[in-house]
């Protein structure tokens, strides 16, 4: 069914005026060529509400009551990683039955989203210190010299956090990750300033030899693949698999 065109402002308003007036619904709808039903339902607004305005619409009622919001709301901000099951569970617990969606529109409506968390290195106090030494080290190197460069790791993360924009970096929004794995996903990758290189699945635990191999089946093409130039420098961290002597 094609929909309704809306009347216009004015022609709402004449209604009203003819109706004061002492015109009939039939003779106002047949002057101004507007439906009798249309004329009757402007009148009896202007009526009730003393205008001819439309009226503010109150939408579908939400599921959640502002009470079980500022609980997922609450919840979340303290553990950002809590699943949308448990969320729901946590409302059935309460007397509120909603579904997974419903918890995702309602935390979105918070400005609150779910995101694959960060995954960061877990560090400890020396590894920062030699971070921040290795930074200022060569903070005023020139931008060619890191053109030559190409960096990469290991990463193992598949979870996902409920997070505000911009604040993915924030502790409570990242997963450390330690070099061993255990999670489901391993993947290997490089990149350089000129582009990313080889992003590569290791689908088997990785030692030193097995590191070594890795990185002349895919370091070497990446590298070719990006042009670098002759003397370039692979940058890798200290992970003991990385700096392992294999014979």
């Amino acid at each position: 069914m094609a929909k309704t065109k809306e009347l216009s402002k004015d022609t709402r308003n004449k209604i009203v005026d003819l109706h004061q007036a002492g015109k009939t619904e039939s003779a106002i709808g047949k002057q101004l060529g507007v439906k009798k039903s249309t004329v009757g339902a402007i009148i009896r607004k202007w009526k009730t509400y003393k205008t001819t305005d439309n009226l503010p619409r109150s939408g579908a009622s939400r599921k959640i009551s502002p009470r079980g919001v500022k609980m997922i709301t609450r919840t979340v901000s303290k553990n950002p990683r809590t699943t949308q099951e448990d969320l729901v569970n946590d409302l059935q617990r309460a007397g509120t039955k909603v579904t997974k969606a419903t918890i995702s529109n309602t935390l979105r409506r918070q400005g609150l989203k779910s995101c694959s968390a960060r995954c960061v290195p877990l560090l400890k106090a020396v590894h920062v210190q030699a971070r921040l030494k290795f930074a200022r080290e060569h903070l005023d190197d020139p931008e060619e010299d890191w053109e030559n460069v190409i960096w990469s790791d290991e990463k193992n993360c598949t979870r996902r956090v409920w997070r505000r924009k911009n604040a993915e970096l924030h502790p409570k929004n990242t997963i450390p990750t330690v070099k061993h794995g255990g999670g489901n996903i391993m993947l290997w990758g490089c990149f350089s300033a000129k582009g990313p290189g080889r992003l590569i699945r290791v689908k088997e635990r990785m030692n030193g030899a097995m590191y070594h191999q890795f990185l002349s089946e895919n370091l070497l093409p990446s590298a070719r693949a990006l042009k670098m130039k002759h003397g370039w420098v692979f940058q890798h961290d200290n992970d003991p698999k990385h700096t392992a002597r294999v014979t």
